[in-house]
């Protein structure tokens, strides 16, 4: 039994039911409240300094504020949000899933006071997107409703902006790219890493297979002449003369002394 299997066991009663569900509906309260208050945003920022002065409730408001201010994309990404959401639940599990995303709120959060950065949530929602596309990369989705592209290959490319990013931004933006994707990193690490080791195991093995077969198939003798092996008739004797090439006993030279094998 896995580590997560026994946790789920002893706190499944803590996963949260619905957990996407509760991401997009409050995502869209708060869209709604900044559209009508511009600004509301800045109560719900993920600000460190603002928390040591008593202001909690950033440690998960955070998580609803979306990325977008055009109602077009905010009700995609809302969208977008929701069947990641609830293909990762199907896959997972409620308890999974929500231990999943508690792990990156909390790498988030660390990261943040640790760097004293206003951290957003775009990094968390994208260890959520990589996870969706580890369990459904032949999925497909439509850009723009009309291309379309496998999930497989735009987690590659979100992957390669995000490797991009680490290398030619901040310490600040490297802290927040690491500490929300730490939970992708400890539950898919290990599957990664037996991956890598069973293609190593898989390769040795058919290298030995292949060395092996090919010494069955090399011939031991080999008549200078005729180019007769033991393998082209069994019943050949070999000899080795005195000038150190080896002949059939019909190619034999027979001014010349033999030495039997």
């Amino acid at each position: 039994m896995s580590l997560l299997d026994k946790l789920e066991r002893r706190f499944g009663f803590l996963a949260i039911r619905g957990l996407p569900r509760i991401l997009v509906g409050f995502a869209a309260l708060v869209f709604g409240l900044t559209w009508l208050l511009p600004g509301f945003t800045s109560m719900l920022t993920l600000d460190p300094v603002r928390i040591r002065h008593g202001e909690v409730w950033r440690l998960i408001t955070y998580i609803f504020i979306p990325q977008a201010t055009s109602p077009l994309w905010v009700l995609f990404a809302l969208w977008f949000l929701w069947w990641v959401g609830e293909g990762l639940e199907r896959a997972w599990g409620s308890f999974r899933l929500t231990l999943y995303f508690l792990v990156g709120m909390v790498g988030t959060t660390v990261a943040a006071f640790f760097f004293g950065s206003n951290f957003s949530n775009s990094m968390l929602l994208m260890s959520l997107f990589l996870a969706f596309a580890h369990f459904y990369p032949e999925e497909i989705i439509y850009i723009l409703f009309i291309l379309p592209v496998r999930i497989k290959w735009l987690a590659w490319i979100a992957g390669a902006f995000l490797l991009f990013g680490f290398f030619t931004n901040s310490n600040s933006y490297r802290a927040a790219l690491i500490a929300a994707l730490a939970n992708y990193l400890i539950f898919f690490g290990p599957e990664f890493v037996y991956r890598a080791r069973h293609r190593h195991e898989v390769s040795s093995r058919r290298k030995r297979y292949e060395d092996q077969a090919r010494s069955e198939t090399e011939p031991l003798h080999k008549c200078a002449v005729c180019g007769a092996t033991e393998l082209t008739d069994p019943n050949l004797d070999f000899r080795v003369a005195s000038d150190g090439e080896e002949y059939c006993v019909a190619h034999l030279p027979s001014a010349q002394t033999a030495n039997r094998l």
